[in-house]
């Protein structure tokens, strides 16, 4: 996988930026449209009285976001365990692809009139990006991926 454009990973911070002084924790509104499009999974967060469980993993998926676009340290190998992990949890890979993208689509609605066409250009870029990781998480885990031989 190529890395992130420096051009693109300055767009996607910004978006982040100002999604993140526009609407603050957007952790209500991110699983609101996860369950609204994926309803089995609203049941997998019985434990999760408070948000606490959800505000944590949106959290770990705006460092790992940060991260792929940047310096690849963990991100890539972290989001194939993730969805081996989630496996487990009755969690099908194609939920991860869609909770990418709904994210990008409440950044991108949260910046209201700043969201630009680079910068939705860009989040598609990431997000197909992404989704090789997402579709095929043994690659990300395998020792070539990392440089490994």
């Amino acid at each position: 996988m190529t890395p992130t454009s420096p051009a693109d990973a300055q767009l996607i911070e910004k978006s982040l930026e100002i999604a993140g002084e526009r609407g603050g924790d957007l952790t209500a509104v991110v699983y609101a449209r996860l369950f609204a499009r994926q309803p089995d999974m609203e049941a997998l967060f019985w434990r999760d009285g408070n948000g606490a469980i959800k505000g944590e993993m949106l959290m770990r998926v705006f460092e790992a976001i940060l991260d792929f676009i940047g310096p690849r340290k963990f991100a890539d190998h972290m989001i194939g365990t993730e969805v081996v992990t989630h496996a487990g949890y009755d969690v099908p890979p194609d939920v991860f692809a869609t909770f990418f993208g709904l994210v990008a689509d409440v950044i991108g609605e949260t910046c209201g009139p700043d969201w630009s066409g680079p910068m939705a250009e860009a989040w598609g870029r990431l997000l197909a990006d992404l989704d090789a990781y997402v579709r095929h998480p043994q690659r990300s885990l395998a020792p070539e991926a990392a440089g490994v031989r």
